[in-house]
């Protein structure tokens, strides 16, 4: 009888972090405000220390408004004992094509980025088109574990 191999747990590497980060397109973004612990699935883009997505409006803008730090979570699962988890943690913005030039740009800069997600986005034949609001999460800290079977 062969023995079940024991899982490995270990940490990743900022470098190994940011691959996970990069290659994926859906996360979960946790925020809090007053004792009240929400946390949402965003279609993003992660490029230069920034996830870039966009948003419905509402409650949840409306809650990051009063506390901006959101914790964001990206998993990779094959198995119980094979996976890869990273959390990102950071600034919430909501990014507007008008402002200072500074704002703009970023905005532009997430527009850019978010298309080659989806060519569509905020144009004609948009699939979620009620999706109007903009964000860019500033990443200011990065960790990762994996655990694996092999």
């Amino acid at each position: 009888m062969t023995p079940n191999p024991q899982p490995v747990f270990r940490e990743l590497s900022e470098p190994d972090a940011r691959r996970i980060l990069k290659a994926n397109h859906l996360g979960r973004m946790a925020f809090s405000f007053q004792d009240k612990v929400d946390i949402r699935p965003v279609h993003y883009v992660f490029t230069a220390g920034w996830c870039f997505g966009r948003t419905s409006p509402g409650e949840k803008l409306l809650t990051l408004e009063h506390n901006r730090w959101v914790a964001f979570e990206v998993d990779e699962v094959t198995g119980p004992f094979d996976w890869v988890s990273v959390i990102a943690k950071g600034t919430f913005y909501q990014l507007s094509p008008e402002g200072s030039t500074h704002d703009v740009a970023l905005y532009k800069r997430a527009l850019r980025h978010l298309r080659t997600l989806m060519p569509e986005t905020l144009r004609a034949g948009d699939p979620v088109s009620f999706r109007t609001e903009v964000f860019g999460i500033s990443v200011d800290s990065l960790t990762g574990r994996s655990c694996s079977t092999q």
